[in-house]
């Protein structure tokens, strides 16, 4: 701190960048495939079950997808899959 307190000081919380739901999506997809996992199965499991632990660890990606509630990712696979039709 400078000791001057006339002057006003700027605090700033949460400037890093969210990342989307379909970027997490494929992050979350390519590290499970990247561990030899069915990527599919897997995410598919997390979403009916809630349970975490159907995503790895590797790369972070079971912190970012508990980041998104499930309905958020059953929203973007839906969008995803029905936006060209």
């Amino acid at each position: 701190m400078n000791g001057n307190f006339e002057e006003t000081m700027k605090f700033s919380v949460g400037t890093e960048e969210k990342m989307e739901a379909s970027e997490i999506l494929i992050t979350v997809y390519n590290s499970l495939k990247e561990k030899g996992y069915n990527p599919i199965n897997q995410i598919v499991g997390y979403i009916l079950s809630g349970d975490p632990t159907y995503i790895t660890s590797y790369n972070n990606a079971r912190s970012m997808i508990k980041k998104l509630e499930r309905d958020e990712l059953l929203e973007e696979l839906v969008k995803y899959y029905v936006k060209d039709k």
